[in-house]
């Protein structure tokens, strides 16, 4: 069932696989949304973030907003400031294409025409753009599974300074969320053997 499923997310018509009518599409859906809904709690830093594909933009407007002391923004808001980044961040694909070409996995052409459209899922190459957008660092939390801390998974623009990043907490299913305040981690096994073979 997999190998067919795998095979059908490659179909052009699944690429927008939350119109998808496909079983497997619509069972991911309905678990996503349920999954993220059940995880907040109320003692958590979490803000709280919709899964609507723009979630890592939103989470990083989001971030941003807080950093600069300004109230989080509405709904409506984080959601125009989210299109307006994802569309900086496909301007600075294009900008640094040399430098992000090839550690893209599609071509570079069809990769910044999908990014520009909103239910497309951004990732790690997005999260680095978007610190070059906003010239802000910008580190990226899971939680641990055995303890529930936060643990740092990435960091991204540490040439714009190391102090008050934005912060966002990854659940590892697609979804990010903002985490709003000071937060204490320590960085992952992983993240510290790449931090370490990068040097």
């Amino acid at each position: 069932m997999l190998a067919n499923f795998a095979s059908h997310l490659k179909t052009k018509s699944c690429a927008l696989w939350r119109n998808c009518s496909h079983i497997t599409c619509r069972l991911i859906r309905r678990f996503s949304i349920s999954f993220i809904s059940k995880s907040k709690s109320p003692r958590s830093k979490e803000a709280g973030i919709p899964g609507d594909g723009r979630c890592l933009f939103r989470s990083v407007v989001h971030g941003a907003c807080l950093r600069e002391g300004k109230a989080s923004p509405s709904d409506s808001h984080q959601r125009e400031l989210a299109d307006e980044l994802r569309e900086k961040v496909a301007d600075e694909f294009i900008k640094r294409r040399a430098d992000t070409e090839w550690f893209l996995e599609d071509d570079f052409d069809t990769y910044v025409v999908q990014m520009r459209q909103p239910h497309i899922w951004g990732g790690e190459p997005e999260l680095l753009m978007s610190s070059h957008v906003l010239r802000i660092p910008i580190t990226v939390y899971m939680r641990d599974t055995n303890s529930s801390s936060l643990r740092i998974i990435a960091e991204y623009g540490q040439e714009y300074g190391k102090d008050n990043p934005i912060r966002v907490l990854y659940h590892g299913y697609g979804h990010y969320d903002a985490l709003r305040g000071p937060v204490t981690g320590a960085p992952s096994k992983l993240f510290k053997q790449r931090r370490t073979e990068i040097q």
